[in-house]
């Protein structure tokens, strides 16, 4: 269990959604700070489609373009990546994109 209040508390709000993609970020979240995944820009372009949201259990990175819009959906962002998403997109901290989209529409999960 991750001792930080503001993760305990999303991973609750995320545990109380009735989707399957909210409580597999979860679980993501649950894990080990070492093993959350870090994705960056280019493979969030490769492997989205225009209007998904893109949902990262971890940090994004900042290497790479983003040629497309689509909302990205993250726990963390370096200032670089939210700078380059916010151009063409929307950067999202998770707790916004549950809030927003709670039936999980349209998201893909990348890790």
């Amino acid at each position: 269990m991750k001792s930080n209040i503001n993760t305990r508390k999303l991973v609750s709000e995320l545990r109380k959604t009735k989707t399957k993609a909210w409580k597999r970020i979860a679980d993501e979240l649950e894990k080990s700070t070492k093993r959350m995944p870090k994705v960056n820009i280019h493979k969030i372009n490769k492997y989205t489609r225009v209007n998904e949201i893109a949902v990262i259990p971890g940090k994004v990175l900042g290497v790479g373009n983003l040629d497309k819009k689509l909302t990205v959906a993250a726990f963390q962002f370096s200032e670089s990546a939210k700078d380059k998403i916010n151009k063409s997109g929307k950067a999202l901290s998770l707790a916004e994109a549950v809030k927003q989209n709670p039936k999980a529409e349209k998201v893909r999960i990348l890790k």
